[in-house]
């Protein structure tokens, strides 16, 4: 690896444990990510100094996240791997797979809860704090939904005006502020 390439790997490893993933796995997404070619396990685990046997798990988490794909190359025994998708892609699906492993659960035990009747005042006021967390989520899986349904021509284009949104409104305020 490079020094470029080995520094980002390295930093990926460290945000992906912010993602979801531990450390190792992210540094062999991130690997995989910026290699012009499929790599194999061997080749992984020699360039990131980490056991087969790692690379192994680590490969079927990354394949659980359906964010790698294996294949075999022609005359060639050793199986490959190489990310899928585009940028975009991978994005929506870390999104999609953290919503199914922390989002969705928390929605499910929330609405349990909201079904049972307050036993006192203490309670109840729990349950209207779980209605609004409860309401929130609901609202963000809708907004996300309906941005894993963009292109990424289109989510790169709203989030442009989203900047542009933020810029207009401070400008607005300090308008309002001088009267």
């Amino acid at each position: 690896m490079t020094p470029m390439i080995e520094s980002f790997v390295m930093h990926f490893g460290e945000m992906g444990s912010r993602w979801g993933f531990n450390r190792t796995v992210g540094q062999m997404y991130a690997l995989l990510v910026v290699s012009d070619e499929a790599l194999s396990a061997n080749e992984i685990a020699e360039a990131l100094s980490i056991s087969r046997g790692n690379v192994s798990m680590g490969l079927k988490e990354l394949q659980s996240w359906r964010l790698v794909q294996q294949f075999h190359k022609p005359g060639d025994r050793k199986d490959y791997f190489q990310s899928l998708g585009s940028i975009w892609d991978m994005a929506q699906k870390v999104l999609e797979e953290r919503r199914k492993r922390e989002v969705d659960p928390t929605l499910s035990l929330i609405r349990d809860i909201l079904l049972d009747s307050p036993a006192n005042e203490s309670e109840e006021y729990a349950q209207q704090r779980l209605t609004e967390i409860h309401d929130l989520l609901e609202n963000v899986t809708k907004w996300s939904d309906e941005l894993q349904r963009m292109s990424p021509d289109k989510l790169s284009t709203l989030m442009k005006l989203g900047s542009g949104v933020g810029k207009v409104l401070d400008i607005k305020d300090k308008l309002m502020n001088q009267k």
